[in-house]
């Protein structure tokens, strides 16, 4: 999987605190109150090389919007609008964009800084825009071919548990135990199953799948999902197709035998799901559904469909 260690290309510069600053001066100090309690918010967005050499940032005012509705929730007041939030991002990926030959991956994070400790600590809150190249999350292996996954024993969280409308940092340790579960058995990927049974989401994606009267069905905003900006994206693009898409609950073993699964995310971006706890997904491989998605969704964060251009905003 891609990260930002190694060679990886990231910005020389971050957004901190309403300046820019250079990479290694980006820091804050060990009793920052969300580093003990995961009281924090943060976004993930793509800026993709469109196919006239630009740089175009993919849903940025959408991506933004959800930023500040997770502060909401977490009763965290931002120091900034959406509109200056939206320009940090520009203004970062501006100062140097010749080095993101492959695009750009944007972190956008708000976190309560330090002062006072405690559960009942209010202190001032902090915000950040950070910029790497970010491959795809689960591999271009995992793009072309599609990945391994397995349920997982931990349960997504309740919605009286997992304030499930915001990206809340602490909430996500739910998903990365689920993550190593799944990577140490020897599969890519988990997904993760509500309290009653039914199927929720993967650790950081959106999941869809196609059963074999082609019907395609994605979990309901009422089940304990993100409300994922790509996987309104994609419920677009089928539905503009004249596709129909249930938003119902699904059972796991509704995967076992759909035709086609396929995860959906900013990071992971549209990743056909071959096989599910060992049961092979229809027949292996990306389906035609599938298939169709990742081209339209690739081509129109290239720039290359109009009809969606309004989700561009070039650099």
């Amino acid at each position: 999987m891609s990260s930002t260690s190694g060679n990886a290309a990231r910005s020389e510069q971050i957004w901190l605190d309403g300046k820019l600053i250079k990479w290694d001066e980006g820091q804050v100090h060990v009793m920052t109150h969300a580093l003990h309690y995961g009281l924090g918010v943060f976004e993930g967005i793509r800026a993709y090389r469109t196919h006239d050499g630009r740089l175009a940032v993919f849903r940025l005012r959408e991506h933004i919007e959800r930023l500040f509705d997770s502060a909401h929730i977490c009763m965290m007041k931002l120091p900034y609008t959406v509109e200056q939030l939206m320009e940090a991002c520009l203004e970062l990926l501006r100062k140097q964009k010749d080095q993101f030959a492959n695009g750009a991956y944007l972190r956008p994070i708000a976190f309560m800084g330090d002062g006072a400790m405690g559960l009942g600590a209010i202190n001032p809150t902090r915000v950040a825009v950070t910029a790497w190249d970010w491959g795809a999350y689960l591999g271009d292996k995992g793009i072309r071919e599609g990945i391994r996954a397995k349920v997982s024993s931990f349960t997504r969280m309740h919605v009286n548990v997992n304030m499930v409308r915001g990206k809340i940092s602490g909430q996500y340790v739910n998903s990365i135990l689920a993550k190593r579960e799944a990577v140490l058995a020897g599969y890519d990927e988990a997904i993760l199953l509500d309290i009653s049974g039914f199927v929720a989401e993967a650790s950081g994606e959106n999941i869809f799948l196609v059963n074999k009267k082609g019907i395609i069905k994605t979990p309901p905003l009422s089940s304990p999902i993100l409300d994922g900006i790509t996987r309104d994206t994609v419920l677009k693009i089928l539905r503009d197709s004249g596709r129909s898409v249930d938003e119902v609950t699904v059972t796991r073993d509704a995967l076992y035998i759909a035709n086609e699964v396929f995860f959906t995310g900013t990071a992971a971006e549209i990743t056909p799901v071959r096989e599910v706890d060992n049961r092979t997904v229809g027949a292996g491989k990306p389906g035609p559904i599938t298939q169709y998605v990742q081209e339209t969704y690739f081509r129109t964060v290239r720039g290359q469909e109009p009809r969606y251009i309004e989700w561009l905003t070039y650099v």
